[in-house]
């Protein structure tokens, strides 16, 4: 059997924020798949997640759209995938029309709630099969653009779960460690408001928010407002070395979202044995057991939020053992190996003509 080729199609690769991606193409490599990438535009940033140079993904991506046709020519895929129901997915739609091709698409959380297509249902009728990263979206999609159940597969983002693993040594005290793009919908000022919260209770933390974004300087303000200085600092955007030191040294994961599809910075604390502390939006249920390997809040409540991080600041045993049982959670359900092989699953299963659901 010749090994499965896909193209994918992205709006911008590779991005600091859509690590799920190159981890994603990286595995595929590694299960000998022959993969190329249409990016509608060229990455800007100048930091880079290591594995886009490891795996040689640069080398497998065009960015001239005049390209495009030409690529597919040549490397002729069995099927095309696109990330993000949005542009990613129109041009996918048009692409496969074109060359007579089946194509898959895995929608997210804008995509889904902020800013999805007017034509979403009709991009997902005209696709083989929709992926999406929680249940939650599912229920989401099947309630407000009429897809059927059947259409829809659940298939979360994963972790390499080596590379992700737990430090050796003593177990980190007080450290709080957020990793999230510094955007409204992610709400930071309600950890600050909690951390104010801590520091008025006499509760000894530092709390690190990783991630840059729009909100950095509204962010900034409110820290300062709030003379959060001395203990939450804001160390801007990392690469994934970084940001698994970060979480090699963390004692809780924290998000304070007001939505999310399945935050994978969650998966990737759980993995390196850290318990999260996170609101019970979207697809954060699905990913945290809540008293066995995290805690749920109720979103947009700071008073919550504080008496929560305290609660596991000040219970260092308890906390060990939700984190613990948050790495084995990860490793049985959330891993990139469990990840990829459902998409395979998935792409094998339409390539032979089987149903979608």
């Amino acid at each position: 059997m010749m090994p499965l080729r896909i193209g994918y199609v992205v709006r911008c690769f590779p991005k600091i924020s859509e690590s799920f991606i190159a981890n994603e193409l990286a595995e595929l490599l590694r299960r000998n798949v022959e993969v190329r990438i249409l990016s509608l535009c060229p990455s800007r940033e100048e930091l880079r997640h290591e594995v886009i140079e490891r795996a040689g993904l640069n080398e497998r991506t065009v960015y001239d759209k005049q390209e495009f046709s030409q690529l597919l020519l040549t490397f002729k895929p069995d099927i095309l995938h696109a990330h993000f129901a949005t542009r990613a997915t129109a041009v996918t739609r048009k692409l496969a029309a074109e060359f007579g091709l089946p194509f898959t698409f895995t929608a997210h959380r804008y995509d889904i709630y902020d800013k999805p297509p007017a034509d979403f249902t009709e991009r997902a009728t005209a696709a083989k099969a929709l992926v999406t990263v929680s249940k939650a979206n599912r229920r989401h999609i099947m309630k407000n653009f009429g897809v059927p159940k059947d259409k829809i597969h659940v298939i979360p983002c994963g972790v390499d779960t080596e590379e992700f693993r737990p430090q050796t040594g003593p177990a980190p005290i007080g450290n709080i460690v957020c990793v999230a793009r510094l955007a409204k919908c992610k709400n930071q000022k309600l950890l600050l408001e909690a951390c104010a919260q801590l520091r008025a209770r006499g509760v000894e933390f530092r709390c690190v928010l990783v991630g840059d974004g729009s909100y950095r300087a509204e962010l900034e303000s409110l820290r300062q407002q709030l003379n959060l200085a001395a203990c939450v600092e804001m160390v801007g955007a990392a690469n994934q070395d970084e940001v698994l030191a970060w979480w090699k040294r963390a004692t809780i994961a924290v998000l304070s979202s007001d939505s999310e599809g399945m935050p994978v910075s969650l998966m990737e604390a759980g993995a390196c044995g850290v318990p999260a502390v996170a609101p019970a939006v979207g697809g954060i249920p699905e990913l945290i057991a809540d008293g066995e390997t995290g805690i749920l809040t109720p979103p947009g409540s700071a008073v919550a939020l504080a008496d929560a991080l305290e609660w596991l600041l000040r219970s260092p045993a308890f906390a060990r053992r939700l984190g613990v049982a948050a790495r084995r959670r990860i490793q049985e359900q959330f891993s990139l190996s469990r990840q990829v092989d459902s998409l395979l699953s998935l792409w094998t299963e339409l390539l032979n003509g089987g149903a979608t659901a």
